[in-house]
């Protein structure tokens, strides 16, 4: 199936492009997600009429991506959690946590942006998380997960 990127896809192209790519994915979930469009005749002639609005449009996302990856620069986050003595968490610091933390801080971001390499967090000290706020725009801000009543952990 051949289709026309509306944006940026990780491995796969950029805006504009026109690739080929497996029917079910295109089908179920770049068409759908509104990240392309079929490469039929009408499409591309539409496409290239609205070339320049898309790029005015991809433009002004990532300069609204640098203005937000420029706020989180040099960000470090403290999420306290029950933990052993060893230093392993009884549960663990995930995406919704680490959101719901930056959100206290004010700032606003997306579960989806948040990019944990592996796996939600379950050891307390420091690790440093990825935040993808535009296809273009990676950033790393530093979260501290510091056990809860260190004194009282072993009893």
């Amino acid at each position: 199936m051949e289709i026309i990127l509306l944006e940026k896809i990780h491995n796969l192209g950029t805006l504009g492009e026109r690739v080929r790519v497996k029917a079910g994915y295109g089908r179920n979930y770049l068409i759908p997600g509104k990240k392309a469009v079929p490469a039929t005749p009408a499409n591309i002639a539409k496409y290239e009429a609205q070339r320049a609005e898309f790029e005015k449009m991809h433009q002004a996302a990532l300069s609204i991506a640098h203005i937000r990856a420029s706020a989180f620069a040099g960000l470090e986050l403290v999420i306290v959690a029950k933990a052993g003595v060893e230093g392993r968490l009884y549960g663990s610091v995930g995406v919704n946590e680490i959101g719901e933390a930056l959100a206290g801080l004010g700032h606003s971001i997306e579960k989806r942006e948040i990019r944990l390499a592996d796996g939600a967090l379950r050891t307390v000290g420091r690790h440093e998380v990825a935040l993808s706020l535009h296809s273009d725009i990676d950033t790393t801000i530093v979260v501290v997960v510091a056990a809860e009543g260190a004194a009282s952990a072993g009893a």
